[in-house]
């Protein structure tokens, strides 16, 4: 099966390389597996990047389908509310408490990990390829590539801002102002590993759009977020950075009786996908320690 193709109408590309860099935008570390994989071809032929023969309606395509061992991550049965799937794409909502990739503290109980136990089920020999993160107690949609080129293509579409995130959250009190976006610099917090804030010296730029969905009791405010950057901890620095922590957020905020954790769930994205070009749009349902707050 071949992934990409491209049929030659014309006589402005000089070899093949320059096609799978212009039309495919391959990177040059995806190129040197697919040269060694012979994963590269031209009217069904394998071929090398460098021929330069080529004729008016030559149909050049690439194979993406690559085995990778990678016993990294500890295969760990778990069931996976799975929104969408298919030869590229795995699209995950995950629950609060549960990280997205392993680390000392949870080596066996991360989204990956029964990602990976997932893949062995279905015979899927794949490194374990997050496009997107959510803190441990965040919910929401999580996407795993099921190859290289696709984690590169949605990765560069977050870059130039065509892969949209949208969250919804709860904060402490009423907005002032129920509409507006917050562009304040995030940068890591001295002598914290963990912790961000707001430095307008040395953080990376930040812009969060958001807008007040519903007043709760005059003293919470629901929220839904868009947002433009994707910094660590975005959401929950922009949030008390305007006075109006998220509700549960006791690293930037405060702990409470109403949820035993940040009440924010990434409940939207949409992105172009990068073999068929249609745009793509799902949405995760929010869990219940949430919605029982609509």
């Amino acid at each position: 099966m071949c992934d990409l193709k491209y049929t030659i109408i014309d006589n402005r590309f000089y070899n093949i390389k320059q096609i799978l860099k212009e039309e495919f935008n391959i990177s040059n570390r995806l190129l040197k597996r697919l040269i060694s994989s012979n994963k590269i071809f031209l009217n069904g032929e394998v071929v090398s990047p460098s021929f330069n023969n080529l004729k008016i309606g030559d149909i050049v395509s690439i194979d993406l389908n690559f085995d990778e061992e990678y016993d990294n991550i500890v295969p760990v049965d778990m069931k996976l509310n799975i929104i969408f799937e298919d030869d590229y794409l795995l699209i995950i909502n995950k629950p609060s408490g549960i990280p997205v990739h392993p680390s000392c503290n949870h080596f066996f109980d991360s989204i990956s990990n029964g990602v990976k136990s997932y893949f062995d089920l279905i015979g899927l020999k794949r490194r374990i390829r997050i496009v997107n993160r959510l803190d441990k107690d965040t919910s929401g949609i999580v996407i795993f590539a099921k190859n290289e080129y696709i984690q590169e293509m949605l990765i560069r579409q977050m870059k130039s801002n065509i892969f949209k995130k949208e969250y919804i959250g709860i904060l402490e009190g009423t907005l002032s102002n129920p509409k507006g976006t917050i562009s304040a610099p995030i940068a890591r917090k001295n002598e914290s590993i963990i912790e961000r804030c707001v430095d307008f010296n040395t953080g990376d730029n930040a812009i969060t759009h958001y807008e007040m969905i519903k007043n709760i009791n005059n003293c919470l405010s629901l929220v839904h977020f868009v947002l433009e950057t994707g910094r660590t901890h975005q959401i929950r620095v922009h949030s008390a950075y305007i006075g109006h922590p998220i509700i549960g957020d006791t690293l930037y905020g405060h702990s409470t009786d109403l949820i035993d954790r940040q009440a924010l769930h990434a409940y939207k994205v949409n992105f172009i996908h990068p073999i068929t070009k249609k745009k793509m749009v799902f949405e995760a349902d929010l869990p219940a320690d949430m919605n029982v707050f609509f």
